[in-house]
């Protein structure tokens, strides 16, 4: 906060300058002036917020001098000095809109009392400028939702109050024929500070230089800007959006994901260009961190695949079994690089495709875990929006259901008999000899199959034939996959005697099993 003092005689402009520390009560200090006329020069570009001036100056005086400031900027405030002679002109000059008065005898403590006054007025006006401000906005925001989610055809005031905001001019309510210029929803995306508090900061600034530079209401959300723009009649499609854009990301040395919404006629419109805008703003990452975006960059967008295949599930198991974080990150990394270069791709397929990554994972832990006997916590599935990195949420969920795994093997004795029992349930489709699974865990064979029967209670072999006897009992009443395959899928290439597996184990045949399902 500035204070300028003015007074035509040196010993007074050099004492209150110097007797009083002004830094420490929270002033500025300007260069005295030496007259009125000077003062006047200098007030427009300086802009001192107080004023501390003599009543009798040669040339204006005091109280003229308290008048035109006013004028320029009324909410300066300004205290005079005076003599006892005239006291009844300081009266006069406090009706004139001076803050308070001094006697030029005034000890520094008085002094410091009408500035300390003054300041504290400048800051009650401020804070009231605030409350109105932030009450604006309020208002602003309120009736901005209302008209971008639900409308404002039967609010006439509420269509006036839009009507002054976006054309800079008050309309009267009754005047409903009038039809507005076209407008359109902007979400704007910026980055490349960090992360917060510099996000808020770099959004903040963001919003400055657009609302300077085009004809438009704005609104900051959590992780983006929103800005209704009057389009300007003649002008080149987006070319005055682009010249705003630009400017942003290079005063601002940042970057700019802009969602342009269709062109709205009116205020009811605007609900469609909003949608619009929130559709193209839900691509962001699928088309890049940077640019100006409309309908037609996604118009061609059918949707990519939603679901691992068989081959990826059977990859991500084996990292799995085998923990190893490294190779986990990089068989991630690998298939969402790959998801988010399709060119068809779509948040919605985007997001089903992650969710499928995820839950393979789970599946996974439920199969491993059923012989430890745990229960696995349902967790919900994270949410693939905006600036997140896709790539970490799903390492994230599958590392720990990887740890998960693998820190309840440490805590039981035969912890590779239940490592073994997972490696079992992943490969029923292979040939699986215990020779093969006990060199999996490292374990002598004849070892390993004496305490895989003290542990699971049958043999190697009858374990396996349960185990793909119940994984063909799954595909059956979940699909209509043929006898045969569903024999492949379980590790039998003789229909025949997978065929007689399955029925003494099940009382019926595939066929038989599956049409008693439907019943």
């Amino acid at each position: 906060m500035k204070i300028l003092i003015v007074d035509d005689e040196v010993i007074i402009r050099t004492g209150l300058c110097t007797v009083i520390n002004w830094k420490e009560l929270g002033l500025e200090l300007l260069p005295p002036a030496s007259s009125a006329e000077e003062a006047l020069e200098r007030i427009p570009v300086e802009k001192p917020h107080i004023v501390l001036t003599d009543i009798r100056m040669s040339g204006m005086d005091g109280i003229e001098l308290a008048r035109v400031v006013k004028g320029m900027l009324p909410d300066t405030e300004i205290v005079i000095l005076t003599g006892y002679d005239d006291f009844g002109y300081a009266q006069q000059a406090l009706r004139e809109g001076v803050t308070d008065y001094l006697l030029k005898t005034s000890r520094p403590e008085e002094i410091i009392k009408a500035a300390l006054k003054a300041k504290q007025n400048i800051m009650d006006k401020w804070e009231s400028m605030k409350q109105d401000n932030l009450q604006q906005a309020a208002l602003r925001n309120q009736l901005l939702d209302r008209a971008l989610q639900r409308g404002v055809q039967d609010d006439p005031e509420g269509r006036a109050q839009l009507c002054y905001w976006f054309h800079k001019r008050r309309v009267n309510v009754q005047e409903q024929s009038e039809s507005p210029a076209p407008m359109q929803v902007l979400l704007v995306s910026v980055s490349g500070w960090g992360q917060a508090p510099f996000t808020g900061l770099l959004q903040g600034a963001a919003e400055n230089i657009l609302f300077e530079l085009l004809p438009c209401v704005t609104l900051m959300n959590k992780d983006h800007l929103l800005l209704v723009v009057r389009v300007e009649a003649g002008e080149a499609e987006h070319s005055g959006l682009k010249r705003a854009i630009k400017r942003v990301t290079d005063t601002l040395k940042c970057v700019a994901f802009t969602a342009v919404g269709s062109v709205a006629l009116d205020y009811e419109s605007l609900r469609e260009s909003y949608r619009t805008a929130k559709e193209i703003f839900a691509y962001r990452g699928l088309l890049g961190t940077q640019g100006l975006y409309t309908e037609e960059d996604i118009r061609e967008r059918s949707g990519g695949r939603t679901v691992c295949t068989e081959k990826e599930e059977a990859e991500l198991t084996a990292i799995l079994m085998s923990d190893n974080a490294t190779e986990l990150r990089h068989w991630v990394n690998q298939k969402v690089r790959a998801l988010l270069e399709d060119t068809t791709a779509t948040p919605v397929s985007v997001q089903g495709y992650l969710h499928s990554m995820i839950i393979t994972g789970r599946r996974w832990l439920e199969r491993a875990r059923a012989s430890q006997a745990k229960t696995i916590p349902v967790e919900a599935l994270p949410s693939f929006e905006g600036d997140s990195r896709p790539e970490e949420e799903v390492f994230k969920s599958l590392s720990a259901v990887m740890t998960s795994f693998h820190q309840g093997l440490g805590q039981n004795r035969y912890a590779y008999i239940h490592k073994s029992i997972a490696y079992i349930r992943d490969n029923l489709d292979q040939a699986i000899s215990l020779q093969q699974v006990a060199r999996f865990v490292h374990v002598n064979p004849n070892h390993f199959s004496e305490v895989f029967k003290r542990e699971t209670g049958c043999t190697y072999i009858e374990f396996v034939t349960q185990e793909r006897i119940k994984r063909a009992i799954d595909i059956l009443q979940s699909s209509q996959t043929k006898v045969s395959d569903v024999a492949r899928r379980v590790g039998y290439e003789d229909i025949k005697y997978f065929t007689q597996q399955f029925k003494k184990y099940t009382g019926r045949t595939p066929s038989e099993f599956r049409q008693g399902s439907k019943d």
